[in-house]
């Protein structure tokens, strides 16, 4: 047969990201759906679980979702037509999620969420995310501490559709609101966005030019906001994120941001391919459906410790 070159070109260009409408894939694939990896948090996800998949004898369909839930909704689609063995998924939207990943199970195609759940059970295999809430009282029992149990601070706040953005809000102020001293004068969503998060900043000290701390839905926006405060002369302001970062590691050695919690990402996203791998195999992962990995505090104590979203020995 003989084919174009027209046709070839696009053939090598569909194939970049592992599919090629009626091209047979060579081997078991295992399709790794994630936000952007421009957030360093979502790279290692699908970094770790394509290390996985590939130790484990996978091919791997890497694929952004981008947090739109149709965008992810056609990946779905993509990686359905393509045949693939399994889903990993760091969703975008705990709703908007359920339909693609039933759609996928309709067709004998198991998910293994990572990072974030969604609003069902029975629908994914496994759901495996970090102990949100706990995480969040770590980090706010040690904004409370650098606080000095008191003054005025801001709170930036996740994805509204994102249930971890409300699961550590809730943390955070279960522990912060037991101390009276302590006051929220300004809480808003930066979208996990760190340009969002810079110009949230700006517009809240403007406001509230006395506050003395920002504790943050994430490292992304708290690394936004530290740089709004440090243009605006303010680095005596205490900034606390969530996730781990190796940014944010780095502007804790540097005496910038003073701490956040760290959730394995990585790790995560390993367990998720081992749990489908088993599953690919035998029918059942052997644990539950939902599944919690406890966060770790990092300050200036263990940061140096700290690499990749993992904590070295």
């Amino acid at each position: 047969m003989k084919i174009s070159r027209r046709l070839l070109v696009s053939v090598c260009a569909l194939s970049l990201s592992g599919f090629v409408p009626g091209f047979a894939m060579a081997a078991d694939t295992i399709a790794i759906i994630t936000p952007s990896h421009d957030n360093p948090f979502f790279k290692a996800e699908a970094d770790g679980a394509a290390a996985k998949a590939k130790e484990l004898g996978y091919e791997t369909m890497i694929l952004v979702h981008d947090d739109d839930a149709n965008k992810q909704n056609e990946l779905f689609d993509s990686a359905i037509a393509a045949g693939v063995k399994a889903i990993i998924l760091d969703n975008a939207g705990a709703d908007a999620s359920v339909a693609a990943v039933q759609k996928a199970k309709d067709k004998g195609i198991p998910s293994f969420l990572i990072d974030r759940e969604i609003t069902a059970t029975g629908v994914a295999v496994s759901q495996i995310v970090s102990n949100n809430y706990q995480g969040a009282q770590l980090g706010a029992e040690e904004f409370v501490k650098l606080m000095a149990e008191g003054g005025n601070y801001a709170e930036l706040v996740g994805k509204e559709s994102d249930t971890n953005a409300g699961i550590r809000s809730q943390g955070y102020h279960d522990v912060i609101d037991q101390y009276s001293n302590m006051k929220m004068v300004a809480r808003q969503t930066a979208n996990w966005s760190q340009t969002e998060a810079y110009t949230v900043m700006e517009s809240m000290l403007q406001a509230h030019p006395d506050i003395k701390g920002v504790i943050s839905g994430n490292d992304t926006m708290a690394m936004g906001a530290y740089a709004a405060l440090e243009a605006a002369g303010r680095k005596d302001v205490i900034v606390v994120g969530f996730d781990g970062s190796n940014d944010v590691r780095d502007s804790i050695l540097k005496g910038g941001i003073k701490a956040t919690v760290l959730q394995p990402a990585y790790q995560q996203a390993q367990l998720a391919v081992e749990q489908a791998d088993k599953f690919i195999k035998t029918g059942s992962t052997g644990v539950d459906e939902k599944q919690l990995m406890d966060c770790i505090l990092i300050n200036a104590e263990n940061s140096s410790k700290l690499e990749t979203f993992a904590l070295k020995p």
